[in-house]
């Protein structure tokens, strides 16, 4: 029998009411094994107004509070490491090596949210004039909903729920519906660490539950992750109605490899930054711009036998090096960019086509793909391919390859590898991006900093977690006071013990 999963709310996991389901697939069989539910708009409106009546007393509770909570769940996670990376390989494909790294990814940002009460300190100014005071601090949002995407099912949900919650805010969540399993886990663990009902409710659904989230005025923050049309769409229609929103978006990331680079480092860099993950990362360098043809040259030699070595298999191959991709649909994708390069003129060095692995024949495998000779106008350069595909760019001269990665339309990130540091200061001064690695081909941030991209790879003001999620999650309020001089006399100095929220 076909497992029905569920929603979470209000502190438990609940039925699908609205009758419809989406199929979850194991990518490596071509197999359904489960069915998700896909929430109504009043479901979600239900999930919500729970987040609401709950927000009172959590934005209440004292800020060290809440982060014990947190504390309990870090142990609750890396307890469960096992448990939860086994339910992201099922449904997303990718081996456990790579979930494990997800996972110890979104852990950092639990840890960070875990020193909230410092982070929410405010500023104090004394006697702005004459017995005049100015202090000011951070206050919740209120309700705030996360749209996550299917490639990072558990680490980005907590890039937000984490510091949202340690902020004193609600959350309503809305996952991929593609991998929905190992974050209903992480959910169900916070609620194991003391999280109270209603704090944090998870919704599946599609464009119905979305709408929703976007129009309800209850909701009064959006973090989103995912492709640049639907970031774009939920930017437009989240600040329209009101809402303070940032969306995270699409992704081409180029690697620029100049001729005194340490062409061993590099291609190691590339071959984990390319094809990790099948590619499905939206930091993945799909784009490396080699320096002249002796580098590109080099670049391809030693390449191309990696990429061709590449050990494709299921999860449960203690051996893999790279899964499936996560849908037929993205397989097909994939493989059209592939024909796309050719017929227009890039040289395939290594096609990743047609790969068939016993017993997994229905399952939606594509190998490692090198291209070189790519140009500026070819689709494969353009678009965000989202596969195992890497694109080689040659170039004559340093200044042609930084003005290829500003002229994009997407600055996510980006990487250089050169042992010249005047090259690398001029890199990271110039280029325009919102990542950037030097000698580092993942340039994505630890927790205590923020992430994200410039141009279309991001809209809205603020990056995520990090300070700058604390400032998207929190509301700035200053306060101006003023009290007559002296002491008034027969005044009481009693400190009295008062409720511990």
């Amino acid at each position: 029998m076909t497992e029905q999963l569920t929603h979470f709310i209000d502190g438990a996991r609940t039925q699908g009411t609205s009758g419809n389901f989406q199929d979850v697939f194991n990518p490596a069989t071509g197999e359904s094994h489960s069915q998700v539910p896909l929430a109504s708009a009043a479901e979600v409106a239900a999930a919500i107004a729970s987040a609401k009546a709950a927000f009172p007393a959590w934005s209440a509770k004292a800020p060290a509070k809440r982060a014990a909570v947190l504390f309990k769940y870090r142990d609750l996670l890396i307890s469960h490491s096992d448990e939860i990376a086994q339910l992201v390989s099922k449904e997303h494909g990718k081996t456990l090596d790579d979930v494990k790294g997800e996972l110890a990814r979104g852990i950092e940002v639990v840890e960070f949210a875990c020193g909230i009460p410092h982070l929410l300190k405010g500023e104090f100014s004394e006697s702005v004039a004459s017995s005049v005071d100015t202090h000011s601090f951070r206050q919740a949002v209120g309700v705030v909903a996360g749209i996550t995407p299917f490639n990072f099912p558990t680490m980005v949900p907590m890039w937000m729920f984490p510091v949202a919650l340690a902020c004193g805010n609600t959350f309503i969540l809305k996952p991929s519906e593609r991998d929905p399993s190992s974050v209903l886990r992480i959910i169900e663990l916070l609620h194991e660490a003391g999280l109270p009902k209603g704090v944090l409710n998870l919704v599946n659904g599609g464009k119905e539950a979305v709408d929703e989230i976007l129009t309800n005025p209850d909701v009064k923050a959006i973090s989103f992750v995912g492709s640049t049309a639907v970031g774009e769409y939920i930017y437009s229609e989240g600040c329209k109605h009101g809402k303070r929103v940032q969306a995270l978006c699409g992704a081409k990331n180029h690697m620029v490899v100049m001729p005194d680079a340490d062409m061993d480092k590099a291609v190691d860099a590339l071959m984990g930054a390319a094809y990790g993950s099948a590619g499905e990362r939206c930091m993945a360098i799909s784009v490396a711009v080699a320096v002249g043809d002796k580098t590109a040259d080099a670049l391809i030699e030693k390449l191309s036998p990696k990429v061709q070595a590449l050990k494709v298999a299921p999860y449960t191959d203690p051996s893999a090096e790279m899964g499936p991709v996560v849908t037929k649909e993205s397989k097909e994708r994939i493989e059209g960019y592939i024909q796309s390069g050719v017929d227009q003129g890039a040289k395939l060095v290594v096609d990743g086509r047609g790969l068939s692995l016993q017993g997994y024949e229905n399952g939606y495998f594509v190998g490692g793909t090198l291209f070189d000779n790519v140009t500026t106008e070819m689709d494969i350069y353009k678009d965000e391919i989202f596969g195992p595909v890497l694109a080689v760019v040659r170039t004559d001269e340093y200044e042609t390859a930084l003005q290829m990665v500003n002229d994009h339309e997407y600055g996510n990130g980006t990487a250089i590898f050169t042992r010249d540091g005047d090259a690398a200061r001029d890199f990271t001064s110039r280029v325009q991006a919102g990542m950037v690695g030097v000698n580092v081909p993942i340039p994505v941030p630890v927790a205590y900093h923020s992430s994200g991209g410039w141009k279309r790879s991001l809209f809205g003001d603020h990056d995520i977690h990090g300070m700058e999620g604390v400032r998207f999650y929190t509301k700035l309020k200053a306060i101006t006071s003023r009290w007559p001089s002296g002491i008034k006399e027969g005044a009481e100095f009693n400190f009295k013990a008062g409720k511990d929220h």
